[in-house]
């Protein structure tokens, strides 16, 4: 079994249902047929789906959801390397979405750069409203605005900016940016 086949298993609403009425204490198909709502032959059906795939067990007489292999799929979808050797990037990213940013400071750097060498070619200026137009696309439908995620490039000195013209280029070695400062004087990295 894999993660597809579990999403696509439970995106059917009568096992999505079943499976809750299970995991909720559902003993007995009988007593699942009561918990789900549904009609004895929608449940049984479903909980038989559900069985032969081994999402749901039978100890003895009574149901249980295989938690053990739901943490395993889990475990396989999120590797502690992602492919290109970007680390932890998976629950920020969907494709090429930003859907939150990481709380800790270096791997909030290390997602930003991503970020940044995925929209800007290094060397080249960028108006204002160029950046504004590549980080949008990384921003839609999530929860973060591109205008942080610009000022965060330019605090972090990914980007520089002078002008109103953005440059990406190599990060100064030495001093951190402005919000990094911050950051450390409180002692929160």
């Amino acid at each position: 079994m894999t993660p597809e086949t579990v999403v696509r298993l439970v995106a059917e609403p009568d096992r999505l249902r079943v499976l809750g009425a299970v995991a909720l204490g559902a003993l007995t198909p009988d007593a699942v047929v009561a918990a789900s709502g549904l009609g004895a032959k929608a449940a049984l059906v479903a909980l038989r789906r559900l069985r032969e795939q081994e999402l749901v067990l039978a100890d003895g007489d009574a149901l249980r959801v295989d938690y053990d292999r739901l943490r395993e799929l889990a475990r396989a979808t999120s590797p502690a390397v992602d492919a290109g050797g970007e680390v932890g990037f998976r629950p920020f990213l969907r494709g090429d979405r930003l859907v939150g940013l990481p709380a800790q400071q270096g791997r909030r750097r290390d997602l930003l750069r991503h970020v940044a060498e995925r929209s800007f070619t290094p060397g080249v200026d960028y108006p204002e409203a160029a950046v504004n137009e590549r980080l949008r696309t990384w921003c839609d439908g999530g929860e973060i605005d591109h205008v942080t995620i610009r000022r965060y490039l330019v605090d972090l000195r990914i980007l520089s900016r002078a002008d109103g013209v953005y440059r990406l280029g190599p990060e100064p070695a030495g001093e951190p940016g402005r919000a990094e400062r911050h950051v450390r004087a409180m002692r929160l990295s």
